[in-house]
């Protein structure tokens, strides 16, 4: 399952998202995280029904899948999971993250990948308490992001759990995972911008990979409001 081999030693990134369209921006995070984690695979997750974007011009997820695919062809260190998009009802990331964990059992280290936008806004997840003591997070920064105390960023009841390593540069869980956070090229590119582009007839161009362009022009994709 998802190109990998349950009797290898898995070190494993999961890249959930909307990727309403996937861009270049989401294609470099997950291959410096790739690299700065030795991670066999990064496995990304379409969400079928995103609870904290609910009415954001989202197209079916097909046409997400399909386009997540076409972007990754190529990289071996790239894969693509439907597991959201199969799963009925709203899509939550405690659930994938025990679903895969329970597939690989002990033979998974397993880093959950997310941008610190999205991460600033855990405390509205689903079961949040409870998501650190289930896998390792590394949360993408922006170079000159300092992240001075982490009780800022999340709630007190989560961040009392947490103790910092400084000679690690890491954040330890009482339940042995670790929090990372680390800078990674940015590249200001966000969805919602690439799709008002689409709808103004701008070019996408260095923004999108050829082939994902290519799948929206020729599927009509973003040009309804």
């Amino acid at each position: 399952m998802y190109g990998l081999k349950k009797e290898d030693y898995l070190r494993v990134g999961l890249f959930g998202g909307t990727f309403n369209p996937i861009h270049l921006g989401h294609l470099r995070s997950a291959e410096e995280v790739r690299e700065l984690f030795n991670l066999q695979r990064v496995i990304f997750i379409p969400s079928a029904n995103p609870p904290h974007k609910q009415g954001k011009d989202i197209i079916s997820p097909i046409h997400r899948m399909e386009m997540v695919n076409l972007a990754i062809e190529g990289n071996p260190g790239f894969s693509a999971s439907d597991i959201e998009i199969n799963r009925p009802g709203k899509s939550y990331s405690i659930e994938t993250i025990d679903h895969i964990s329970k597939i690989y059992g002990s033979d998974l280290t397993l880093l959950f990948i997310m941008g610190i936008d999205a991460f600033t806004e855990i405390s509205t997840w689903k079961d949040y308490i409870n998501l650190f003591s289930r896998c390792n997070f590394v949360v993408t920064t922006r170079p000159g992001y300092s992240l001075i105390n982490l009780q800022t960023v999340l709630p007190a009841d989560v961040a009392g759990n947490f103790s910092y390593l400084s000679e690690e540069d890491r954040f330890i869980h009482a339940s042995n995972f670790s929090l990372y956070f680390r800078d990674i090229t940015h590249l200001d590119i966000s969805s919602s911008v690439v799709r008002n582009r689409i709808k103004e007839n701008r070019s996408t161009r260095y923004l999108l990979p050829e082939k994902v362009i290519e799948y929206i022009k020729g599927h009509g994709l973003y040009k309804d409001s």
